[in-house]
């Protein structure tokens, strides 16, 4: 794979390069309509097809920031019955932010100005629930480099990527909450949720 292009062709090179910065990848991210296929694509399929869902807006930001100049970091929430988040991350001046794609409000971009990793991802406690409004977040991965899949083309493969999210489950994670927190949680308001679900695509 050569390391200036990465396998991705001159005009998609342009196209991620015009984001300029991480806030604009963010922007591109948005923008894409949600869709709930149970689908492993690569970015260059992200890019291609102008849609995507959780999964594959982590996967296609890290693959973007990485043309911008930082590390395609991904970080993984595991929660409790409800499904996984992943985010790609990046650094400014030593201050993590945060890119996804969400079919919800609030668990999408985060400014870098967290500390840590673990402040970070607390960040998404709040507003990450499930239907029955419960708040389900348990727990956050350390950072994994996705340069560890160069060999397999994960930018720019046209097969599915599913060994990227089988490898999140080897991760190290680290647990949020203690049982007597968990014991303690209660459910999301009426306002809270009408506002998360505002938008949230639907089969």
């Amino acid at each position: 794979m050569n390391s200036k292009n990465w396998g991705f062709t001159p005009a998609e090179l342009r196209k991620l390069r015009n984001f300029k910065e991480p806030h604009g990848i963010q922007r591109y991210l948005d923008d894409l309509p949600y869709h709930l296929e149970d689908t492993a694509w690569s970015p260059r399929r992200v890019l291609r097809e102008e849609t995507g869902h959780c999964l594959e807006g982590a996967l296609f930001a890290a693959a973007a920031l990485r043309v911008l100049g930082h590390p395609p970091l991904i970080v993984d929430f595991e929660a409790e019955h409800d499904t996984d988040h992943v985010v790609a991350v990046f650094k400014v001046k030593n201050h993590w932010g945060a890119l996804a794609k969400s079919n919800y409000t609030g668990c999408r971009y985060r400014e870098p100005v967290y500390r840590s990793l673990r402040e970070l991802a607390m960040s998404y406690f709040n507003t990450y629930f499930n239907m029955r409004r419960e708040r389900t977040m348990r727990t956050f991965s350390r950072p994994v480099n996705l340069a560890r899949f160069d060999n397999r083309e994960w930018m720019t493969t046209e097969e599915p990527i599913w060994f990227i999210p089988i490898y999140l489950f080897e991760v190290k994670h680290y647990k949020l909450l203690t049982p007597a927190m968990i014991k303690r949680l209660h459910r999301v308001d009426e306002r809270t949720f009408q506002g998360e679900v505002l938008g949230k695509a639907k089969k």
